[in-house]
C-alpha cells in the first residue's frame, strides 16, 4: 500500500517583484484571475496569494507567462495549460495540469489523482507524492514525482515518461502503450501487459535529462524501467482473460 503524507507546512514563497502583478483571491475572484491571466502578454509575471483551495485556478494558460500560487491549491489547477509555467507552493487537487499540452507545472507538495492526465506535453513536476491515476491515458507529457505515487497510475498510458521516485501503487502501467515508466523504489503490482525492460544507456540519458530538469539529483542507475509487453495491441482470443 503507498501511503501519502503531505509537508504540514511550506515556506512562503519570496515576496513578488517590482512590476510584478498580484491577485489575492481573498479579494478577486477567481474567474477574475483567469480572465486577466488568459489577456496577458508573453513574459509578463503573476503572483496568486490566498488561493484557499480553491479550484480551476490558472486554466487554460495559452502564453509564456509565469503564474506562482503561493498556497493549495484545488482540483484542477493548471488544467490546459500551454507555454507558461505554473508553480504551486503546496499542494494541489484533483486533476492537476489536466491535458497539458507545452510548458511546465511545478507543485513543491502532493498532489491528488489524475495528475497529468491525458497530458499531451510539458512538464509536471511534483515535488512529494501522487495519488491514484496519476498520468492516466497521458499522450505525451513528462512527469517526475519525487515521492509515491498511487494505483492505476499511467492506465493506458500511450506516451511520454513518468518518473517516480519513490513507490508505485498496484496496477501500474495497466493496458500501456508506449509510455516509458521508471521507477526508483518498489512496485505493488504490474498492470496488464506492463513489465520490466532493460535499462540502456539511451535511458539513464533520458532519465537524467529528466531530473535535471525537475531539480533532482537522484541517480538514474537506482531505477528500473516499465513499458507495453505488446501483446494486447490487437484483441486475441488468447489473451481474453488478460483485458
Amino acid at each position: 500500500m503507498v501511503t501519502l503524507t503531505a509537508p504540514e507546512t511550506f515556506a512562503p514563497m519570496a515576496a513578488p517583484d517590482a512590476g510584478q502583478a498580484v491577485v489575492d483571491l481573498a479579494i478577486s475572484s477567481v474567474r477574475e484571475l483567469n480572465q486577466a491571466i488568459h489577456d496577458a502578454e508573453d513574459g509578463q509575471s503573476w503572483t496568486v496569494t490566498n488561493p484557499g483551495g480553491k479550484h480551476s485556478l490558472a486554466v487554460g494558460i495559452d502564453a509564456d507567462i509565469a503564474v506562482a500560487i503561493d498556497g493549495h491549491a484545488g482540483y484542477y489547477a493548471a488544467g490546459m495549460h500551454q507555454k507558461g509555467s505554473v508553480a504551486i507552493n503546496g499542494n494541489a487537487g484533483v486533476g492537476l495540469a489536466e491535458n497539458i499540452m507545452s510548458g511546465k507545472v511545478h507543485v513543491t507538495g502532493d498532489a491528488s489523482q489524475s495528475a497529468a492526465a491525458t497530458g499531451h506535453g510539458g512538464l509536471v513536476v511534483i515535488d512529494g507524492n501522487a495519488g491514484a491515476r496519476c498520468g492516466i491515458s497521458m499522450k505525451g507529457v513528462d512527469i517526475v514525482v519525487g515521492g509515491n505515487i498511487g494505483h492505476m497510475s499511467a492506465f493506458m498510458a500511450q506516451a511520454g515518461r513518468l518518473v517516480v521516485c519513490g513507490d508505485a501503487g498496484d496496477a501500474l502501467g495497466d493496458s500501456i502503450y508506449e509510455a516509458r515508466i521508471y521507477v526508483k523504489g518498489t512496485v505493488a503490482s504490474l498492470g496488464a501487459d506492463c513489465v520490466e525492460k532493460p535499462l540502456r544507456e539511451e535511458h539513464l540519458a533520458e532519465l537524467a535529462e529528466l531530473l535535471a530538469a525537475a531539480g533532482r539529483t537522484d541517480n538514474p542507475a537506482d531505477f528500473k524501467r516499465y513499458g507495453s509487453a505488446r501483446n494486447l495491441y490487437h484483441f486475441h482470443v488468447d489473451n481474453s482473460t488478460a483485458y
